[in-house]
């Protein structure tokens, strides 16, 4: 059995201890020794990262009792080695993990649901709820939340004996054999938890439910705390202040400059789309329609515009309309229509031609082909099979 030092101190950063075996593994080195301060994975919580002497630990997985370490490189069996974890990191996901408990905890009291789902990993915190949670509620759970924060409460941590447990009222994911850790946050939470927490709740500095979605029945919420928290808030800072600046608006009034130019979008788009199919109408007209087949070439038309003129020119007397929007060099977007013929065929003899993807009805049909609009246009003229 690996002594767990995590357990005796949550905040021990470096430690020394045995080298027992290393053996050769997949990923590096497994290592084993008779004591650790790394934290393995388990609980929803990825493992600690660090060094064993020069050796960089990336990982750590415990089996009946007995913690190995993912390495790097090589350590001699029965040397003592210096170990040192990965701080910053295991800092952040204890102030992640203890403010899961208190968001657990809260919603348990207040709904009756039960976390379903936890995962922390190194750049997201996610909890599973099996019950409905409205933003408004949500709110008051994240305001509840900092409340237990900043009363800067202990979190307690007890090894309660069967017969204890039998009396005891906590929340558990899973059922547990042997020796069951309970972590406590006084007036919120009580859990069955193998994670290393902090030790205060003010360590845990800022709880902020960033979002939330519909998740099999229930609700998933994305939460961080501490450290990712105020990451998140210096980023949405830097957007806004970039935006108010783009605007030329105050940082509080962002919000409302971007609907007033959503707004006028709207109306520019409404303007533009007048516009182009007025220009349409002056292009149809100037195109004889007259003759069997019509074939434009067009860079301009974007949008619906190029199925939008081959109407307009099959209205006018064309039997089978081509209408062609791109450059040669980028390829073509193209729409092709007829009021009397199948013209599918002729698709399928473009797209084979010139590496084109597409179809459609008998009556049209669209795609994407690519080649020089010269030989483009002589495919398509000199096609007999759809007459």
């Amino acid at each position: 059995m690996t002594r767990k030092l995590f357990y005796e101190d949550s905040h021990m950063q470096q430690f020394e201890a045995e080298v027992l075996s290393c053996e050769p593994s997949r990923d590096g080195y497994k290592i084993i020794l008779d004591e650790t301060a790394f934290f393995p994975e388990g609980g929803g919580q990825y493992a600690d990262t660090g060094w064993l002497g020069d050796v960089r630990v990336t990982d750590a997985h415990e089996k009946d009792g007995i913690v190995s370490h993912t390495a790097d490189g090589p350590l001699e069996p029965g040397t003592r080695v210096a170990g040192r974890i990965n701080w910053a990191e295991r800092f952040e996901k204890m102030q992640q993990h203890s403010g899961e408990h208190i968001i657990s905890g809260l919603v348990h009291r207040k709904f009756g649901y039960d976390n379903v789902g936890f995962h922390l990993g190194s750049g997201y915190c996610t909890i599973d709820f099996n019950g409905p949670i409205t933003k408004e509620e949500l709110k008051e759970i994240e305001e509840l939340a900092n409340e237990a924060v900043f009363r800067d409460l202990d979190i307690e941590v007890a090894y309660p004996s069967q017969e204890e447990l039998k009396n005891m009222d906590y929340r558990s994911k899973i059922e547990i054999e042997g020796q069951v850790r309970i972590v406590t946050v006084p007036g919120y939470d009580v859990c069955a938890c193998c994670a290393p927490h902090v030790d205060r709740t003010g360590e845990i500095g800022l709880i902020k439910l960033t979002d939330m979605v519909n998740y099999k029945g229930g609700e998933r919420i994305n939460m961080l705390c501490g450290i990712r928290a105020l990451k998140d808030y210096r980023q949405k800072e830097s957007n806004v202040k970039a935006v108010s600046a783009l605007l030329c608006a105050k940082e509080d009034e962002v919000a409302e400059a971007v609907g007033h130019l959503k707004e006028e979008q709207i109306q520019q788009k409404g303007k533009l789309a007048s516009l182009q199919q007025k220009l349409i109408a002056y292009k149809a007209a100037e195109i004889g329609a007259d003759s069997g087949k019509v074939v434009v070439f067009d860079s301009e038309l974007a949008g619906s515009g190029p199925r939008e003129l081959m109407n307009l020119l099959l209205d006018r007397g064309a039997h089978v309309c081509a209408v062609l929007a791109g450059t040669g060099g980028d390829g073509y977007r193209y729409v092709i229509g007829s009021r009397t013929a199948d013209v599918r065929p002729l698709c399928k003899g473009l797209n084979g031609r010139f590496s084109g993807r597409g179809g459609g009805k008998p009556e049209m049909v669209q795609g994407s082909l690519a080649g020089e609009e010269k030989e483009i246009r002589s495919f398509i003229e000199s096609w007999q099979e759809v007459l």
